[in-house]
């Protein structure tokens, strides 16, 4: 049931399949404080840009596996407030969960919201048995969401080609 246009909804959010459509939001989120911050500046400085991230990252890992990143937008009045979605990322093994909001709607519960729906996905849908997760030692919201949603702990991890240190979690 691999199928990358499936569209899911939550009690407030709509979870559709980032695509070039998005390309103004991306590159607005991606260059946010926070997203610099906690997960690192990718280089997006134009709408150009956003629109070949998409392309390079997004949409061919949607086609290769049948979900990546999924744009997150709320139901009550359509606008667009982040990203959440499953990655097969160099150096991990296997496929990990990410998510980032705008700032303005972050601490509302929506990246719960939309993690425990892409987790059902991954476990009922994509029928993975297991999820990671990687966050820096310094995003202590993204550390308490992730135990939040039921991961564990499990040690520390470097990515190729970064000096970060990341802490890892698992969930089965």
């Amino acid at each position: 049931m691999k199928n990358s246009h499936n569209i899911y909804k939550t009690d407030r959010l709509i979870l559709r399949p980032t695509n070039q459509k998005d390309s103004k939001f991306i590159f607005e989120l991606f260059n946010t404080p926070s997203w610099i911050r906690y997960i690192g500046d990718k280089g997006i400085k134009t709408i150009e840009d956003a629109e070949n991230y998409i392309e390079k990252h997004i949409i061919s890992q949607q086609n290769r596996l049948g979900f990546s990143t999924y744009t997150l937008i709320r139901q009550i009045d359509n606008k667009k407030i982040g990203t959440c979605g499953l990655y097969d990322r160099d150096g991990i093994d296997g496929i990990d969960i990410g998510f980032a909001l705008k700032p303005e709607f972050e601490s509302m519960g929506f990246a719960f919201e939309a993690s425990k729906k892409i987790i059902s996905i991954c476990f009922n849908d994509f029928k993975i048995k297991s999820i990671k997760a990687i966050t820096t030692p310094i995003n202590l919201a993204s550390q308490k969401l992730l135990l939040k949603l039921g991961f564990k702990t499990n040690g520390k991890i470097n990515l190729p080609n970064n000096p970060i240190e990341y802490l890892s979690y698992e969930l089965r």
